[in-house]
């Protein structure tokens, strides 16, 4: 993504990149950032929260007209829960994300299609 951006701002078409991973980002060194301090893969919100998108949305748009200067990270102020677990956890089978409300049905629900999937 990194590079997409930065062949699109050469070519005058200003971007704003989403990341779940400061530190990645920072070193690729994007035009512009939302950094949102959720799982990776979620750097747009929380799945079926479309105000929380909405709101990640929305300060991509803001930084697309205030950045200053080439680089700019900006944190989001939202959180992914209440507490920071999921942090240590986020590499191993626990996945403390799935189960909150919603995702722990969601997964078994992807579990069963890829079984059937498996069986064909």
């Amino acid at each position: 993504m990194s590079l997409v951006a930065r062949h699109l701002e050469e070519n005058g078409i200003s971007t704003v990149t989403f990341s779940n991973a400061r530190d990645i980002t920072a070193s690729a060194c994007n035009p512009r950032t939302v950094f949102t301090d959720y799982p990776l893969g979620n750097a747009c919100g929380r799945p079926h929260d479309p105000e929380n998108q909405r709101e990640v949305l929305l300060t991509g748009l803001r930084l697309l007209e205030s950045a200053s200067e080439p680089g700019e990270i900006v944190n989001t102020p939202f959180t992914w829960s209440k507490h920071e677990e999921w942090k240590r956890l986020v590499f191993t089978e626990e996945q403390p994300w799935l189960t909150e409300e919603g995702e722990a049905s969601r997964r078994e629900k992807l579990d069963r299609n890829r079984a059937k999937r498996d069986q064909i």
